[in-house]
């Protein structure tokens, strides 16, 4: 049974956040609103993570998980970063924007794209999720949550806790969010490119 945690969109309780980082850090999935539809979301030093994280979305270990981090030096941890890279990043975030980087040595194999060595980072907007991420200590492991088979992912938690109730360790709640996704920019290009247009227009970034 997954525990529901209903919070206030902009003051979130620092109490029920605080119980939901802790099935988070004691292994388990949790559904967290994001400004660009729900996610799920894991620990990402559990061995178990990115493996569970596809499990629920019916994907294989090439498709590209992301790191919600807090900031810039959060991503610079986990991503080799140049200076053009550097200004950029400073420029979009945080934002609707996931950024293709090259992962560094701290991301475990089983987390980055098992060919490129790449890993998708992003800081998101939402009080909710960043207070989260402040409650767990460390960045989070993630992946958009759609349905198997589906295209477009779910904007409240109505939609998918019955079925996804024995998966999920806890379920944040605080209204409906957004559906449009994030705009996913691969920085490993040269120059960079659009991966996925979403709610984040590339032309704002010089990128386009």
């Amino acid at each position: 049974m997954s525990l529901l945690f209903e919070v206030h969109p902009e003051n979130p309780q620092t109490r029920l956040l605080n119980q939901a980082a802790m099935l988070i850090k004691d292994g388990g999935l949790v559904a967290v609103p994001t400004d660009s539809s729900y996610a799920v979301v894991a620990r990402l030093d559990d061995k178990d993570a990115a493996k569970n994280l596809r499990r629920i979305r019916g994907l294989d270990e090439r498709h590209l998980l992301t790191l919600l981090c807090r900031d810039l030096a959060e991503i610079a941890h986990f991503a080799r970063v140049d200076n053009s890279q550097y200004r950029l990043l400073k420029a979009a975030t945080p934002g609707p924007w996931t950024f293709i980087l090259e992962a560094t040595k701290d991301v475990p194999r089983r987390v980055s794209h098992p060919s490129r060595k790449t890993i998708g980072l992003r800081i998101p907007k939402h009080p909710v999720l960043l207070q989260l991420i402040e409650a767990v200590g460390e960045p989070l492991l993630s992946t958009t949550f759609i349905a198997e088979g589906e295209e477009q992912p779910f904007t409240d938690y109505e939609d998918f806790i019955d079925d996804y109730k024995g998966q999920l360790a806890g379920v944040i709640s605080c209204g409906h969010v957004s559906p449009e996704p994030t705009t996913v920019i691969d920085l490993t290009d040269t120059p960079p490119s659009v991966a996925r247009l979403g709610s984040g227009d590339p032309s704002t970034l010089g990128i386009g």
